[in-house]
């Protein structure tokens, strides 16, 4: 980093954005980890798909439930303090599994410690970034963001597959702790909360925006509730709400959670299965930031008619593809554009409709992802379990999002009543 940002021409969002990036990049990855992991925990404790799965499925939920109460936090503690507490969270679970023996410390150390921390650097975080920090190229910012997401879920999981295979599912998880302590120097030495804090207006903005008044502690709590019951009045929250459910059934809960041991039932190791993983998370990296371009450009609703139609036919495509080098490859391809492209258009049509409290109603929108995600990774996992194979469960999902895309088109021009607490 330059000197003095400022001076360099360089706007201090941008910085905010990087710390964010490389936080959401690592968070990521540690929220994919246990995707890889599954086989191995098999092996050495005994435990079955569905058991492993039912932790895994409890770490999605509070991954989505943690959101509008992190869009909370946020606004009463500042982003430094609250990301480095959930770096902490994170950074506990992982070092506590290392040495767990049974089931419930899985569920404990993998579903709820991690799930919670990793809630608290979700997409709220990304989506808080952009709306405090930029007033022009918000989409893109949130398109760098969302990508950091995505590729992190993806990008490392051949690197994690190897260790495993090589040195043990531990190894891996050493790896986690240290691209996490990364991450913790970054945020302490150069996060900052709004543009305020410097002096200096947001990007694209003219003047320096005052930060709202603080509520008290009760209050804060009680603000993602309040939020969530002037919003449910708008049909807009509940479409963006089931579309987003199908959004993370489709990807995280199924895909990310189960693709490897599905590529393992047709004879693929865990690093090739990896390698296409990471293949989704490169295309997935261009897809998303340049969806965080096309919103800024286009109507958000006929983006996710197309991002939503695309990945269903996809996966419906994936049994057909004989699981062949060729085959899997345009799968990736297809797929992987879109995996989370979908993030940018939603914020958008949630900010278009929610205004100034768009990180609380978008917190309750992505926990209605990280529902479908539990949902796909039970459901999944339980297909397995009882019939020896995943591709119900994957055709069930390319339907699912052949839905989603009519559905979004529904989402009319209407505002939900504005909140009284502003507590963006």
């Amino acid at each position: 980093m330059p000197p003095n940002p400022q001076r360099s021409g360089i706007h201090y969002g941008w910085i905010v954005v990087a710390v964010t990036f490389l936080t959401m990049l690592v968070t990521a990855a540690a929220v994919s980890a246990p995707g890889v992991l599954i086989g191995p925990l098999e092996r050495e404790f005994g435990w079955t798909t569905s058991q492993i799965s039912t932790a895994l499925a409890i770490r999605l939920v509070l991954f989505g439930l943690t959101g509008p109460f992190a869009g909370a936090f946020m606004n009463r503690f500042g982003l430094r303090r609250v990301v480095s507490v959930a770096l902490g969270l994170i950074a506990t679970g992982i070092l506590g599994s290392l040495v767990m023996t049974e089931l419930w410390q899985l569920i404990l150390l993998w579903g709820i410690v991690v799930g919670f921390g990793t809630g608290l650097t979700a997409m709220v975080l990304g989506a808080t970034v952009a709306q405090r920090w930029f007033v022009q190229r918000r989409g893109l910012a949130l398109g760098l963001l969302t990508a950091s997401s995505a590729t992190g879920q993806l990008l490392f999981l051949p690197l994690i597959a190897s260790l495993t295979e090589s040195l043990g599912w531990r190894s891996a998880q050493v790896l986690l702790l240290g691209m996490l302590l990364l991450a913790a120097v970054a945020v302490l030495l150069l996060m900052r909360d709004r543009p305020s804090d410097l002096g200096i207006a947001p990007y694209g903005g003219d003047a320096v925006v005052a930060p709202p008044p603080q509520l008290g502690f009760v209050a804060m709590l009680a603000s993602p509730i309040v939020a969530l019951r002037m919003a449910s009045r708008s049909s807009t929250f509940w479409v963006l709400f089931g579309t987003f459910f199908i959004c993370g059934a489709s990807t995280n809960g199924l895909v990310q959670t189960h693709f490897v041991s599905l590529c393992g039932d047709f004879g693929m190791l865990p690093v090739a299965a990896a390698g296409v993983l990471a293949m989704m998370g490169i295309f997935d990296f261009f897809g998303t930031i340049g969806s965080g371009w096309l919103s800024d450009r286009y109507d958000s609703r006929w983006l996710l008619f197309w991002y939503y139609g695309l990945r269903g036919l996809s996966l419906l495509y994936l049994p057909f593809t004989e699981f062949s080098l060729y085959g899997l490859s345009l799968f990736a391809m297809f797929y992987g554009l879109d995996w989370i492209a979908t993030v940018p258009p939603t914020v958008k049509l949630a900010a278009e409709r929610f205004g100034e409290n768009t990180n609380l109603v978008f917190g309750w929108i992505f926990a209605g992802h990280q529902l479908g995600a539990a949902f796909a990774a039970y459901a999944a996992g339980f297909t397995r379990t009882t019939y020896e194979t995943y591709l119900p469960a994957f055709f069930g999902a390319g339907v699912l999002c052949l839905i989603a895309a009519v559905l979004v088109v529904a989402v009319r021009e209407d505002r939900a009543p504005a909140l009284k607490a502003q507590t963006a």
